[in-house]
């Protein structure tokens, strides 16, 4: 779980969740994003409000605003790399800071043959590629189960991986467990590629006699 944890890489319009605690909590209270809602009264008269914790969004140069600290540049960082850097600057201002980090808007996107495509909104960061396919209703009996196709932008361009779910060596790739923005693509077999064809030519075939009926009821009219 560590090593997925590690390899995952901040990008661009990311949502990330940032909690700075410490045994000083009124210590780090400026270095946290939180908001008020406005207050309820209840039935007694009595008036609270609510505070909640507010996330980042990565800005496209790969930047957050954080508290204190000013502009922060986290895009290409893991999330303890990030918690890391926090950790030593906020050490300068309070003592044995305690930084948590996760990404709030975790999503993949499941194409091809597959019973719902779409992209798909995750709860928490980790995620293989069959509880993918679960969350798209699996794959279709027309689906290739030796050549799912996984795309990934590493930040550095994208990654293209084949892997084959007949072979139980899919369990050790790098691949098995997905990342942030990553797809899915489930390739049609050969017998739903010729199905298809034949249905293109069917619907050909009968637009052309009908073409031709039409035209023999003109001229023998």
């Amino acid at each position: 779980m560590d090593s997925i944890q590690n390899s995952f890489k901040i990008q661009p319009n990311d949502l990330i969740s940032i909690v700075v605690s410490a045994y000083d909590l009124s210590a780090v209270r400026p270095f946290n994003l939180i908001s008020e809602t406005r207050p309820n009264t209840d039935f007694s008269g009595i008036s609270s409000s609510t505070t909640q914790q507010q996330a980042y969004l990565t800005a496209e140069d790969g930047t957050i605003d954080f508290p204190v600290l000013g502009r922060i540049k986290v895009a290409g960082l893991t999330r303890s790399g990030l918690s890391e850097l926090l950790v030593n600057r906020i050490s300068e201002y309070v003592k044995d800071p305690i930084v948590t980090i996760r990404v709030v808007n975790f999503k993949v996107s499941i194409l091809g043959e597959v019973a719902r495509p779409g992209t798909y909104n995750v709860e928490g960061e980790r995620l293989t590629i069959p509880e993918a396919l679960g969350l798209a209703g699996d794959m279709t009996i027309f689906g290739r189960r030796d050549n799912v196709l996984v795309i990934r932008d590493n930040g550095n361009g994208k990654q293209y991986k084949y892997l084959d779910f007949r072979d139980s060596s899919v369990l050790n790739s790098d691949f098995y467990y997905l990342q942030q923005n990553d797809v899915i693509y489930v390739e049609p077999n050969n017998a739903q590629i010729q199905s298809s064809s034949f249905n293109r030519n069917t619907s050909i075939y009968i637009s052309i006699a009908s073409l031709l009926l039409s035209v023999l009821v003109i001229v023998f009219r």
